[in-house]
């Protein structure tokens, strides 16, 4: 009989211990199978957002070259259309994250900065300049810096940004629905988020 009831216990433990390892180990199993599909989610989110917008400008060039005082000058100047394509672009290629499989935390580390590139095209009319004060290349280059900050003004005048700030915010907002989804939580500078719009990200 004693042995009947030794065995039976030394069978009882062997199944609790088993079922123990299988549960710990499905547990496992299930947690790294989710973090590899966030993982995987992640990149297929990460993609290169752009807005595209068109810019024109039209600026006057002048300058002046002082030849024997003030009242004898030599005089350049240059009407100038420019037509720009500006492109704002977030790579989210860039974002940093963390994830942790053990208290099911995927973190947003870094969020990457806009870039902005301006490809104007420049027509020159009614370019005049005296023989004493020639357009040169810093003459060129000074038109161009001077239309591209003007340029970089309207940008921020228009809804160009705030339209790629949106597309950014639909972007990560997937990654909101995903691991709400499966049961996770998503956290920005160790904050849980639950709606992107609120973050104050683009303050």
């Amino acid at each position: 009989m004693k042995k009947v009831l030794a065995g039976a216990l030394i069978a009882l433990t062997t199944v609790l211990i088993y079922r123990s390892f299988v549960e710990h180990r499905s547990t496992e199993t299930i947690l790294q199978e989710n973090s590899m599909l966030i993982q995987e989610q992640i990149k297929n989110v990460s993609k290169l957002i752009v807005t595209e917008g068109h810019f024109a400008e039209v600026y006057n060039y002048a300058d002046s070259k002082e030849l024997f005082g003030p009242l004898v000058t030599a005089d350049k100047k240059a009407l100038v259309v420019v037509n720009a394509k500006v492109i704002i672009s977030y790579d989210l290629k860039d974002i940093d994250f963390e994830i942790d499989g053990e208290h099911k935390v995927v973190e947003l580390k870094g969020i990457p900065e806009p870039e902005i590139t301006i490809n104007p095209d420049f027509e020159y009319y009614d370019v005049s300049a005296d023989y004493f004060n020639p357009f040169g290349a810093e003459d060129y280059n000074l038109i161009k810096q001077n239309v591209n900050a003007s340029l970089l003004k309207k940008v921020e005048a228009s809804t160009l940004r705030s339209n790629a700030q949106n597309r950014l915010l639909s972007e990560l907002s997937k990654l909101l629905v995903l691991t709400n989804s499966m049961g996770w939580t998503l956290t920005y500078n160790e904050k849980p988020v639950v709606n992107f719009e609120q973050l104050g990200l683009f303050h």
